[in-house]
């Protein structure tokens, strides 16, 4: 008598729910898991593949519509030495204000710590395509070596990014009200601050709640807990997360941060989004624009427009895009589109260049020479006086 063998029994566990059988299904379910990798591997590569044909279109078709490259090099080439020195100390004090703002949030960390962060997350960021993960576990990886927790870690990340995003969208608003005392904002200004505006005054009323009531914390990352849920299941990604509770956590530690730091993080934040306008300034002035020419206000305008644009990272640290969006913005009406074009280049060229290999130079510095850059602790040695030489046993 032949016996035919059937599908695999379920296992039982002790609370007395079956659990699931060994067999095709399983098998099925870890070829899925193999499969996920090589979907996320191509979906890198044509996001990298768009990249680097959206920025080889903009710099090969769009830019040289305004001016060709032999006239602008010609135009930076006209430069005097008190110029070049005053781009030079502009785009200084923009990396410098941006150190700061990291010590501002995180008041553990020096300095020279924070440049290292900061040029070392920049050179992945504007060297990679969808460079800010990437740049963001290179942080982390040197913000732990320096005794860093990882909810240290965290609230400095979404507290720098939250103000960061308040800026981006409060600064269309400003450049509106700016501009609209020296000439007539253009439509595409006053749409931007109207976004700009709506979203800051929606974010700026989420967070206040989120920090004022509790159980309003706790409603929201129910409803974000659901979303994201729904949204993992629909990319067939596992979702394990607690989003109540992760508010609630981030609650408590960004309510003491933002009490005892609020106004810091607002001026260094603040500070370090207009430094980085005032490298643009120095730059259009550089080249041998005037404020008849383009006045301070419309280049503040240009500005605020193009960062609430690039809040997306759609290219490398916006490659292509900022300078698009800049050139576009300035030269429209302009005869002096060579001088602007080449006064947008530069102000790109000092800040989005020199971190690469800055910040090669602070990785290298960070991985081989640690001492030059965060100093260890001395173990403390408990110090006992001796009074004559130790009795000697009998």
């Amino acid at each position: 008598m032949t016996t035919i063998a059937g599908p695999p029994a379920a296992a039982i566990t002790p609370q007395g729910l079956p659990t699931a059988p060994e067999g095709p299904s399983r098998v099925a379910m870890q070829g899925t898991e193999t499969a996920r990798p090589r979907r996320r591997s191509v979906r890198e590569t044509f996001r990298t593949a768009g990249s680097i044909v959206l920025i080889a279109a903009i710099f090969g078709f769009a830019v040289p519509h305004f001016a060709s490259y032999g006239s602008v090099w010609a135009s930076m080439g006209a430069m005097t030495w008190a110029e070049v020195l005053l781009v030079a100390a502009a785009a200084a004090a923009s990396m410098i204000s941006t150190w700061i703002m990291i010590c501002s949030v995180l008041p553990a960390i020096r300095l020279r710590e924070a440049a290292v962060v900061n040029l070392g997350s920049n050179a992945v960021a504007n060297t990679l395509p969808a460079g800010g993960a990437l740049a963001m576990g290179v942080s982390w990886a040197m913000l732990s070596s320096w005794g860093i927790s990882t909810p240290q870690y965290v609230l400095y990340t979404l507290v720098s990014g939250i103000w960061n995003v308040f800026a981006r969208l409060g600064l269309p608003v400003l450049a509106l009200v700016i501009l609209a005392t020296a000439s007539r904002p253009g439509a595409g200004l006053i749409a931007a601050a109207a976004v700009g505006l709506a979203l800051l005054a929606a974010m700026a009323l989420g967070l206040g709640l989120l920090m004022r009531s509790e159980s309003f914390a706790v409603r929201a990352g129910r409803a974000l807990q659901v979303a994201l849920v729904t949204a993992c299941r629909v990319a067939r990604r596992p979702a394990s997360f607690d989003i109540p509770g992760s508010l609630l956590g981030f609650r408590d530690r960004a309510g003491a941060l933002i009490a005892s730091r609020g106004w810091r993080i607002t001026v260094a934040t603040a500070a370090s989004n207009l430094t980085l306008w005032l490298v643009l300034l120095a730059c259009l002035r550089g080249v041998g624009l005037s404020q008849a020419q383009v006045p301070w206000q419309t280049s503040l305008a240009a500005f605020a427009f193009v960062r609430l644009l690039t809040v997306l990272p759609i290219t490398p640290g916006g490659l292509g895009i900022t300078e698009l969006g800049l050139i576009a913005t300035l030269a429209a009406g302009h005869r002096d589109g060579v001088q602007v074009t080449a006064a947008v280049l530069l102000y790109r060229a000092v800040t989005y260049l020199p971190p690469i290999p800055l910040g090669a130079i602070a990785c290298l510095t960070w991985r081989c020479a640690p001492g030059l850059i965060h100093a260890k602790p001395v173990p403390r040695q408990e110090s006992r006086q001796v009074s004559g030489p130790a009795p000697q046993a009998p």
